[in-house]
Protein backbone atom coordinates (compact mmCIF):
# COMPACT_ATOMS: atom_id res chain seq x y z
CA UNK A 1 0.00 0.00 0.00
CA UNK A 2 3.05 2.57 0.67
CA UNK A 3 4.30 1.78 -3.13
CA UNK A 4 0.78 2.57 -4.59
CA UNK A 5 0.58 5.83 -2.13
CA UNK A 6 4.47 6.71 -3.36
CA UNK A 7 3.25 6.21 -6.73
CA UNK A 8 0.26 8.36 -6.94
CA UNK A 9 1.13 10.79 -4.01
CA UNK A 10 4.48 11.83 -3.78
CA UNK A 11 4.78 13.08 -0.82
CA UNK A 12 3.55 10.76 1.73
CA UNK A 13 2.54 11.67 5.33
CA UNK A 14 1.88 8.80 8.17
CA UNK A 15 -0.61 10.05 10.18
CA UNK A 16 -2.33 7.85 12.87
CA UNK A 17 -2.71 4.62 10.97
CA UNK A 18 -3.42 6.33 7.31
CA UNK A 19 -0.84 7.22 4.37
CA UNK A 20 -2.00 10.86 3.62
CA UNK A 21 -0.66 12.22 0.42
CA UNK A 22 0.22 16.22 1.12
CA UNK A 23 0.12 17.09 -2.49
CA UNK A 24 -2.43 17.26 -5.30
CA UNK A 25 -2.14 14.63 -8.28
CA UNK A 26 0.22 17.14 -11.11
CA UNK A 27 -1.54 18.07 -14.54
CA UNK A 28 -0.22 17.15 -18.01
CA UNK A 29 -1.25 18.46 -21.22
CA UNK A 30 -5.19 18.31 -22.63
CA UNK A 31 -3.49 17.06 -26.06
CA UNK A 32 -4.94 17.90 -29.12
CA UNK A 33 -7.57 14.61 -29.12
CA UNK A 34 -10.04 15.66 -25.79
CA UNK A 35 -13.65 15.11 -27.00
CA UNK A 36 -16.35 16.15 -24.31
CA UNK A 37 -19.60 13.74 -23.43
CA UNK A 38 -18.02 10.44 -23.86
CA UNK A 39 -20.25 8.11 -23.09
CA UNK A 40 -20.96 6.57 -19.52
CA UNK A 41 -19.26 3.10 -19.46
CA UNK A 42 -16.71 0.97 -17.87
CA UNK A 43 -15.49 -1.38 -20.82
CA UNK A 44 -13.94 0.65 -23.44
CA UNK A 45 -12.94 -2.27 -25.73
CA UNK A 46 -15.27 -3.07 -28.42
CA UNK A 47 -17.80 -5.49 -28.89
CA UNK A 48 -16.10 -8.71 -29.83
CA UNK A 49 -12.62 -7.70 -28.28
CA UNK A 50 -10.76 -10.84 -27.78
CA UNK A 51 -7.30 -9.29 -26.77
CA UNK A 52 -5.55 -8.68 -23.38
CA UNK A 53 -7.28 -7.08 -20.41
CA UNK A 54 -6.35 -3.84 -18.74
CA UNK A 55 -8.22 -2.71 -15.99
CA UNK A 56 -7.18 1.00 -14.89
CA UNK A 57 -8.69 2.04 -11.15
CA UNK A 58 -8.12 3.75 -8.21
CA UNK A 59 -9.59 5.98 -5.83
CA UNK A 60 -10.02 10.27 -5.89
CA UNK A 61 -9.69 12.42 -3.10
CA UNK A 62 -9.94 15.90 -2.10
CA UNK A 63 -7.59 17.85 -1.28
CA UNK A 64 -6.74 17.13 2.02
CA UNK A 65 -5.56 13.50 0.55
CA UNK A 66 -7.95 11.48 2.68
CA UNK A 67 -11.90 12.43 1.95
CA UNK A 68 -12.95 10.47 -0.64
CA UNK A 69 -14.49 12.96 -3.90
CA UNK A 70 -17.86 10.80 -4.57
CA UNK A 71 -19.74 11.81 -7.04
CA UNK A 72 -16.92 13.25 -9.51
CA UNK A 73 -16.90 13.31 -12.97
CA UNK A 74 -14.33 10.73 -14.17
CA UNK A 75 -13.44 10.78 -18.32
CA UNK A 76 -10.77 9.04 -19.69
CA UNK A 77 -9.31 8.61 -23.47
CA UNK A 78 -6.51 6.74 -25.42
CA UNK A 79 -5.29 5.68 -28.82
CA UNK A 80 -6.54 2.65 -30.74
CA UNK A 81 -4.11 -0.15 -31.66
CA UNK A 82 -3.52 1.21 -34.86
CA UNK A 83 -1.88 4.74 -32.93
CA UNK A 84 -5.00 6.91 -33.82
CA UNK A 85 -7.77 8.54 -31.73
CA UNK A 86 -11.29 8.35 -32.51
CA UNK A 87 -12.56 12.00 -32.97
CA UNK A 88 -15.32 11.93 -35.30
CA UNK A 89 -17.66 8.91 -35.20
CA UNK A 90 -20.50 8.03 -32.40
CA UNK A 91 -19.03 5.04 -30.79
CA UNK A 92 -16.24 7.07 -29.23
CA UNK A 93 -14.18 4.20 -29.39
CA UNK A 94 -11.49 4.24 -26.37
CA UNK A 95 -13.49 7.18 -24.78
CA UNK A 96 -15.40 6.60 -21.69
CA UNK A 97 -16.46 8.44 -18.54
CA UNK A 98 -18.12 7.61 -15.47
CA UNK A 99 -19.08 9.00 -11.67
CA UNK A 100 -17.05 8.33 -8.85
CA UNK A 101 -18.78 5.81 -6.14
CA UNK A 102 -19.56 7.45 -2.27
CA UNK A 103 -15.77 5.67 -1.74
CA UNK A 104 -14.39 7.84 -4.37
CA UNK A 105 -13.62 5.13 -6.49
CA UNK A 106 -13.75 4.77 -10.36
CA UNK A 107 -12.06 1.21 -12.38
CA UNK A 108 -12.11 1.27 -16.15
CA UNK A 109 -11.75 -1.74 -18.34
CA UNK A 110 -9.79 -1.03 -21.92
CA UNK A 111 -6.44 -2.51 -23.94
CA UNK A 112 -3.20 -2.25 -23.25
CA UNK A 113 -2.22 1.41 -24.00
CA UNK A 114 0.49 1.98 -27.07
CA UNK A 115 3.01 4.55 -28.07
CA UNK A 116 2.43 6.28 -31.04
CA UNK A 117 4.66 8.62 -33.33
CA UNK A 118 4.19 12.26 -33.72
CA UNK A 119 3.15 12.35 -36.89
CA UNK A 120 3.20 10.14 -39.73
CA UNK A 121 7.15 10.38 -41.18
CA UNK A 122 8.54 11.11 -37.62
CA UNK A 123 10.52 8.81 -35.90
CA UNK A 124 9.70 10.03 -32.65
CA UNK A 125 6.89 8.64 -30.50
CA UNK A 126 4.97 9.84 -27.23
CA UNK A 127 4.96 6.99 -24.61
CA UNK A 128 1.96 5.03 -23.94
CA UNK A 129 0.08 6.88 -22.10
CA UNK A 130 -4.18 7.21 -20.72
CA UNK A 131 -5.38 11.31 -20.27
CA UNK A 132 -7.63 11.67 -17.82
CA UNK A 133 -9.80 14.70 -16.55
CA UNK A 134 -11.35 14.83 -13.37
CA UNK A 135 -14.22 17.17 -12.45
CA UNK A 136 -16.63 18.28 -9.83
CA UNK A 137 -18.15 20.18 -7.02
CA UNK A 138 -15.50 22.48 -5.07
CA UNK A 139 -12.50 20.83 -6.12
CA UNK A 140 -10.35 22.26 -8.86
CA UNK A 141 -10.53 20.21 -12.34
CA UNK A 142 -7.80 18.11 -12.92
CA UNK A 143 -6.56 17.22 -16.17
CA UNK A 144 -3.26 14.72 -16.65
CA UNK A 145 -1.95 11.46 -18.06
CA UNK A 146 -0.88 8.36 -17.06
CA UNK A 147 2.39 6.51 -17.90
CA UNK A 148 4.11 3.18 -17.53
CA UNK A 149 7.60 1.76 -16.36
CA UNK A 150 10.12 0.73 -18.77
CA UNK A 151 8.50 2.36 -21.81
CA UNK A 152 11.61 2.96 -23.62
CA UNK A 153 9.82 6.42 -24.80
CA UNK A 154 9.65 8.22 -21.67
CA UNK A 155 13.41 9.58 -21.55
CA UNK A 156 12.11 11.36 -25.07
CA UNK A 157 9.14 12.99 -24.01
CA UNK A 158 8.73 16.24 -22.85
CA UNK A 159 5.80 15.38 -20.92
CA UNK A 160 6.57 12.24 -19.59
CA UNK A 161 10.23 12.90 -18.30
CA UNK A 162 9.15 16.26 -16.84
CA UNK A 163 10.29 16.57 -12.84
CA UNK A 164 5.97 17.06 -12.94
CA UNK A 165 5.22 13.44 -14.33
CA UNK A 166 7.58 11.10 -11.98
CA UNK A 167 4.71 9.76 -9.54
CA UNK A 168 2.60 9.54 -12.65
CA UNK A 169 4.56 6.80 -14.12
CA UNK A 170 3.10 3.74 -13.11
CA UNK A 171 3.87 -0.14 -12.61
CA UNK A 172 1.73 -2.69 -14.15
CA UNK A 173 0.53 -5.93 -12.57
CA UNK A 174 0.13 -9.17 -13.98
CA UNK A 175 -2.53 -11.49 -13.03
CA UNK A 176 -1.90 -15.55 -13.09
CA UNK A 177 -4.88 -14.92 -15.96
CA UNK A 178 -2.66 -12.89 -17.75
CA UNK A 179 -4.79 -9.59 -17.27
CA UNK A 180 -2.65 -6.69 -16.46
CA UNK A 181 -3.75 -3.71 -13.70
CA UNK A 182 -2.35 -0.68 -12.57
CA UNK A 183 -3.63 1.43 -9.77
CA UNK A 184 -3.97 5.01 -9.96
CA UNK A 185 -5.06 7.04 -6.90
CA UNK A 186 -5.95 10.76 -7.13
CA UNK A 187 -5.35 14.04 -4.89
CA UNK A 188 -7.24 16.75 -6.19
CA UNK A 189 -6.15 20.28 -5.59
CA UNK A 190 -8.31 23.34 -3.74
CA UNK A 191 -10.54 25.32 -6.52
CA UNK A 192 -9.56 28.59 -7.83
CA UNK A 193 -10.82 30.14 -10.45
CA UNK A 194 -12.68 33.68 -11.53
CA UNK A 195 -15.88 35.04 -11.03
CA UNK A 196 -18.11 33.66 -13.58
CA UNK A 197 -18.42 37.08 -15.05
CA UNK A 198 -14.49 37.26 -15.50
CA UNK A 199 -15.31 33.21 -18.02
CA UNK A 200 -18.29 35.25 -19.69
CA UNK A 201 -16.31 38.32 -20.60
CA UNK A 202 -13.65 37.01 -21.72
CA UNK A 203 -15.37 33.78 -23.78
CA UNK A 204 -15.78 33.81 -27.56
CA UNK A 205 -13.24 33.82 -30.85
CA UNK A 206 -10.24 35.88 -30.95
CA UNK A 207 -8.34 37.00 -34.43
CA UNK A 208 -4.94 36.57 -33.52
CA UNK A 209 -1.56 38.28 -35.04
CA UNK A 210 0.03 34.88 -35.84
CA UNK A 211 -3.50 34.72 -38.37
CA UNK A 212 -5.17 31.71 -36.49
CA UNK A 213 -8.44 31.79 -34.75
CA UNK A 214 -8.45 31.02 -31.43
CA UNK A 215 -11.63 29.93 -29.15
CA UNK A 216 -12.03 30.37 -25.24
CA UNK A 217 -14.51 28.95 -23.60
CA UNK A 218 -15.59 27.71 -20.07
CA UNK A 219 -15.38 23.97 -19.37
CA UNK A 220 -15.78 23.80 -15.65
CA UNK A 221 -13.10 25.50 -13.60
CA UNK A 222 -11.09 25.21 -16.59
CA UNK A 223 -10.52 27.79 -20.09
CA UNK A 224 -10.52 25.54 -22.81
CA UNK A 225 -8.57 26.65 -26.64
CA UNK A 226 -9.91 25.59 -29.65
CA UNK A 227 -7.32 26.51 -32.45
CA UNK A 228 -8.76 26.40 -36.21
CA UNK A 229 -11.78 24.38 -34.70
CA UNK A 230 -9.72 21.61 -33.06
CA UNK A 231 -10.26 21.65 -28.68
CA UNK A 232 -6.04 21.07 -27.88
CA UNK A 233 -5.29 23.44 -24.42
CA UNK A 234 -7.06 23.78 -21.42
CA UNK A 235 -6.03 26.62 -18.90
CA UNK A 236 -5.90 27.21 -15.48
CA UNK A 237 -6.63 30.61 -13.57
CA UNK A 238 -3.58 31.76 -11.82
CA UNK A 239 -4.88 35.07 -10.97
CA UNK A 240 -4.69 38.67 -12.30
CA UNK A 241 -7.27 38.09 -15.51
CA UNK A 242 -4.14 35.36 -16.38
CA UNK A 243 -4.45 31.45 -17.21
CA UNK A 244 -1.37 28.94 -17.47
CA UNK A 245 -1.60 25.46 -19.47
CA UNK A 246 0.26 22.03 -18.27
CA UNK A 247 2.61 23.66 -20.85
CA UNK A 248 3.50 26.63 -19.00
CA UNK A 249 1.61 28.43 -21.76
CA UNK A 250 0.63 31.31 -20.44
CA UNK A 251 -2.57 34.21 -20.99
CA UNK A 252 -3.23 37.40 -20.29
CA UNK A 253 -6.30 39.16 -21.01
CA UNK A 254 -6.91 42.70 -20.76
CA UNK A 255 -10.82 44.00 -20.05
CA UNK A 256 -11.23 47.31 -22.27
CA UNK A 257 -13.53 49.68 -22.58
CA UNK A 258 -16.52 49.26 -24.69
CA UNK A 259 -16.51 45.19 -23.71
CA UNK A 260 -13.76 44.90 -26.06
CA UNK A 261 -11.01 42.54 -24.64
CA UNK A 262 -7.55 41.67 -25.77
CA UNK A 263 -5.60 38.15 -25.18
CA UNK A 264 -1.64 38.29 -24.84
CA UNK A 265 0.46 34.47 -25.18
CA UNK A 266 2.77 35.30 -22.76
CA UNK A 267 6.54 34.48 -23.01
CA UNK A 268 9.02 33.23 -20.30
CA UNK A 269 10.49 36.72 -20.36
CA UNK A 270 6.89 38.61 -19.55
CA UNK A 271 6.50 39.42 -23.03
CA UNK A 272 3.19 39.46 -24.72
CA UNK A 273 4.75 37.15 -28.13
CA UNK A 274 1.22 37.19 -30.14
CA UNK A 275 -2.03 38.80 -28.94
CA UNK A 276 -5.59 38.89 -30.66
CA UNK A 277 -8.66 40.81 -29.91
CA UNK A 278 -11.99 39.33 -29.49
CA UNK A 279 -14.46 39.45 -32.68
CA UNK A 280 -17.28 37.32 -31.78
CA UNK A 281 -18.85 36.90 -28.72
CA UNK A 282 -21.39 34.41 -27.73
Amino acid sequence: MFAFGVGAFGKIQFRGNLFIGDNPTTTDILGPFYRPNAPFRTNLNPPGYQGKVFHFSGSIYKSDGKTPFADALVEIWQCDEHEVYDNTSDDFEYRASQKTKSNGKYNFTTTHPIPYRFSPDSPNYRPAHIHMRISGEKQQDLITQVYFKNDPHLDKDAYASSPEAINRILPISVSNSGEERVQFDIVMAKEFMPEASVFQRISGIYDMSNGSLDEFYRNGDSLFRKRNGQIDSAFLFTGNNEFKSASGNRLRFELLKGGNVKVCYINKDGVCDISGMKTFKY
